[in-house]
């Protein structure tokens, strides 16, 4: 019996899968805690308030954005309809933003601690409780990602950090486990940053419910997918893979890595289709790392955090301008990495101490960052060189 379990084991990992343990979830969840903490809003909240740089240039751009617009009406609709490319789009860019602009102004209630931003917040997460039911057309899995990521951040600061009244608070919760969750724990087979965004959602969703078994098997997707999404020459001559893909030649894996045959440390599953679709799943994959820390369990200093520091060292060095030599993505990269730096970038550099210079380089350069107006928002406020 141990034999056969010792072949079965080797197998796994001969076809490029990898288990995980299969607990995760902390024994009690630490709230505000997806994203970022207390701790770290509290060091913000400090250097804003000191006028120090780069935080307050990152909070003027935040509070000038149309997402903290205190006469913003939420668009909520109770089916949310997302084709591919956007077409048709009936109520993504609503809810994505409307999403965008409960978080923007969670993190503006506690930095000012004006009662107007809290309520402003649950003013758009009510409305949205109070309507959506589902999303559909071939956009539906990725929308709901996106949407459900910022969700549960704006709903973990209000919850946690407001004095004042939510009355619908329960209702958010179902909307959540019943609209959301779902969908984007089942994961995806499409390219990769499909699948890391709604881990990502599928996280913190869990943290906000303290749905320890939603969180354990999330977060076991999420290992598989970050190991296949981003390479590393440890892992053999070929990328490793999801099971449920069926990757199973190293044709098929050179068709889904985007024709892309030889791989190098850092070259991620989406390099050679863009660096923008590239920089939404290095976004996830530092947003859960964070969360995860966050909850108890670092994985910074896990096979996670090499993969996450080599393919923004990756991506940045060709976003700042290196050629690109002709074995790569036949000589010609489409740019366009977007503000998703500052997470990484602040775990790994400022407390590991990984040097890291590309990556300095090109989050320095992009500060304050700003939003990708989909699930990425506000990075230098929240993370930008802070130590906690």
């Amino acid at each position: 019996m141990r034999r056969t379990g010792l072949l079965v084991a080797v197998a796994a990992l001969l076809a490029g899968a990898l288990s995980w343990p299969a607990q995760a979830a902390p024994s009690t969840f630490v709230h505000p805690g997806v994203t970022v903490s207390r701790a770290q809003l509290d060091f913000a909240r400090t250097e804003v308030l000191a006028g120090a740089q780069p935080w307050k240039a990152a909070y003027d751009q935040m509070m000038a954005s149309k997402y903290a617009d205190l006469n913003r009406t939420p668009a909520p609709r109770a089916t949310v309809e997302c084709g591919s490319y956007s077409n048709p789009n009936y109520g993504c860019t609503d809810e994505r933003e409307d999403a965008i602009a409960a978080y923007t102004d969670a993190l503006a209630w506690y930095i000012t601690k004006d009662a107007r931003y809290a309520q402003k917040a649950i003013q758009i997460m009510d409305a949205w409780s109070a309507t959506i039911t589902s999303h559909t057309n071939s956009n539906a899995p990725l929308q709901t990602g996106w949407a459900g990521s910022s969700w549960p951040k704006a709903a973990e600061i209000i919850k946690y950090t407001y004095t004042g009244t939510w009355a619908n608070r329960a209702r958010f919760a179902t909307m959540l486990r019943n609209v959301y969750l779902p969908t984007v724990i089942k994961g995806s087979n499409s390219n990769g940053n499909w699948e890391l965004t709604m881990m990502e959602a599928a996280v913190g969703i869990s943290v906000f419910l303290e749905d320890k078994t939603s969180y354990d098997t999330a977060m076991a997707k999420f290992r598989t997918r970050a190991a296949a999404y981003v390479y590393l020459a440890s892992d053999g001559s070929v990328p490793k893979t999801v099971p449920s893909q069926n990757l199973d030649t190293t044709a098929k894996i050179v068709s889904y890595w985007q024709g892309q045959s030889t791989f190098v440390t850092g070259l991620t599953q989406e390099t050679c289709r863009d660096l923008t679709h590239t920089g939404y799943g290095i976004s996830s994959i530092s947003h859960i790392a964070e969360t995860s820390r966050i909850q108890g369990e670092d994985l910074y200093g896990t096979d996670v955090g090499e993969r996450l520091r080599q393919a923004l060292g990756f991506q940045a060095k060709y976003q700042l301008g290196t050629a690109v030599p002709g074995w790569l993505c036949g000589g010609s990269l489409t740019l366009g990495l977007g503000p998703v730096t500052e997470v990484g970038y602040n775990a790994l550099h400022n407390r590991l101490g990984i040097a890291m210079t590309n990556t300095r380089t090109l989050t320095q350069n992009n500060r304050p960052a700003g939003t990708n107006n989909l699930f990425v928002a506000w990075e230098t406020l929240t993370h930008g060189d802070n130590p906690n």
